[in-house]
């Protein structure tokens, strides 16, 4: 049987209180890639989350990767650069696809204007939200958890 070259899927995140939209999220990310696909998951790291949501996470940094790498479809995590700099992120790994959330708008701009710059043929798949569940974010959940502990 002849060795099929491997899709590698880069997904990324910062995975605090991880929830089934997170499971399905890297579960589609892989699918995208196809049946070889090797999942590649980038975490964000506790100070880019704190610049960005303006609070610390839950769950650390180690924690949220080591709980994300233990998930089925996900071959490798990683953490993030200090910098954020998803440049580096594209040139160290080589993607040949970036999977990017339904509310990663931010992101899929910015990736998109690296790949361009890099003149590199990466694709950009928008994996769509699994449901309208009432706990579909670590935000839903953490609010819910305060309202009945209050």
């Amino acid at each position: 049987m002849k060795n099929k070259k491997r899709s590698i899927v880069l997904a990324s995140g910062a995975f605090d209180l991880v929830h089934y939209g997170h499971v399905h999220f890297l579960q589609e990310a892989k699918k995208a890639g196809g049946r070889n696909a090797y999942l590649i998951v980038i975490i964000a790291r506790d100070n880019t989350i704190e610049k960005l949501k303006g609070k610390l996470p839950v769950i650390p940094e180690n924690q949220r990767r080591a709980v994300i790498e233990s998930l089925k479809p996900v071959d490798e995590a990683f953490l993030g650069y200090e910098d954020m700099s998803f440049i580096n992120t594209i040139q160290k790994l080589k993607p040949s696809i970036i999977a990017v959330g339904y509310d990663q708008e931010k992101i899929e701009k910015e990736v998109s204007e690296i790949i361009e710059k890099l003149g590199v043929n990466v694709k950009i798949v928008k994996i769509d939200r699994f449901g309208p569940l009432e706990l579909s974010s670590s935000s839903k959940i953490k609010k819910k958890i305060l309202n009945e502990w209050k």
